[in-house]
């Protein structure tokens, strides 16, 4: 009787422990937003809005898959004996080119609202990743997808302008401060327009290649679409990150991704280059040599031109 007395108390007591933390960090949750409401951070150059300068960085996973994904062998898979294995192609890399686990960045229930169409190319990209990532080619990574690489970028902001310099590939952005209108032409990084919304920073990015994707499980968007970014500092050293992206060519309604800016502080706090262009040039050019070497370079030599 006393076991069964001694193991009840125990059993309580447990319980309780378990209790009080979850409910402690339901309360932490329910006060960050307010927390984040009351900061005000340090106006910037122009007096009235605030400093947006310094060198940001995120600490996710959401350049290899946006939406929340378990960890992987790989980005690319094929069939194995009982569950799938890394392609042939990347099987060498080993846990260097698996994939790790991340909770998303898409809000509402996690999924992108593609239309059908669009679902089937999204599969088929993921299906040959290796082959049509622009990211592995070095191309430019387009907007929103530059903010969240495993790689920092700086914002200078003065009263006059707004400029972004990213570390991948040497990519930038000049943000325009009065409406330039529609985009003259498509490119890499688009046209970006901004405008303060009280302590928000606000960004319409228009005229993006279609030609650029949303991460490395082959998400991608169409060539009408629309983001709509905002930047709010929420404490001394981070900042919430949220954008809108609509296409009706490739969703079926608008949808939302979030998550947070870490502003580097110290001797790190600056961008090293990374162009990394001259990089793939074997890759991509590599079949072209009088004398390709072996590998695939050589193997691609010897088939008829394209």
């Amino acid at each position: 009787m006393k076991k069964l007395v001694s193991t009840l108390v125990l059993g309580v007591a447990l319980a309780g422990c378990q209790t009080a933390p979850t409910e402690g960090a339901a309360t932490q949750a329910a006060a960050a937003p307010a927390a984040a409401a009351a900061y005000v951070a340090p106006r910037g150059p122009d007096g009235k809005h605030p400093d947006l300068n310094g060198v940001w960085q995120v600490l996710n996973t959401a350049n290899f898959n946006i939406e929340a994904h378990p960890a992987s062998a790989a980005m690319q898979l094929r069939p194995g004996p009982y569950v799938p294995v890394p392609d042939a192609r990347v099987v060498a890399l080993g846990a260097v080119g698996a994939v790790p686990a991340g909770v998303g960045i898409v809000q509402g229930d996690g999924k992108i609202p593609y239309t059908a169409e669009a679902l089937a190319l999204r599969d088929e990209n993921k299906a040959d990743w290796i082959n049509r990532d622009p990211e592995i080619k070095c191309y430019l990574p387009g907007v929103p997808r530059a903010n969240y690489m495993p790689y920092p970028f700086q914002i200078f902001h003065s009263d006059k302008a707004v400029f972004f310099a990213y570390e991948y590939a040497g990519a930038v952005r000049n943000v325009f401060l009065d409406d330039p209108g529609e985009a003259p032409i498509d490119s890499w990084m688009g046209q970006s327009f901004g405008r303060w919304e009280g302590d928000t920073f606000v960004v319409e990015v228009t005229g993006l290649l279609s030609d650029t994707w949303l991460d490395r499980a082959g998400n991608h968007h169409g060539s009408t679409t629309k983001v709509v970014e905002r930047y709010t500092p929420t404490s001394a050293n981070t900042m919430r990150y949220e954008a809108t992206i609509e296409d009706p060519e490739t969703y079926t309604k608008p949808w939302k991704i979030a998550y947070n800016l870490y502003r580097r502080v110290g001797e790190d706090a600056q961008l090293q280059q990374f162009k990394c262009v001259e990089f793939v040039e074997e890759l991509m050019y590599g079949h072209l040599r009088a004398s390709p070497l072996p590998g695939p370079a050589l193997e691609k030599s010897k088939q008829p031109l394209e």
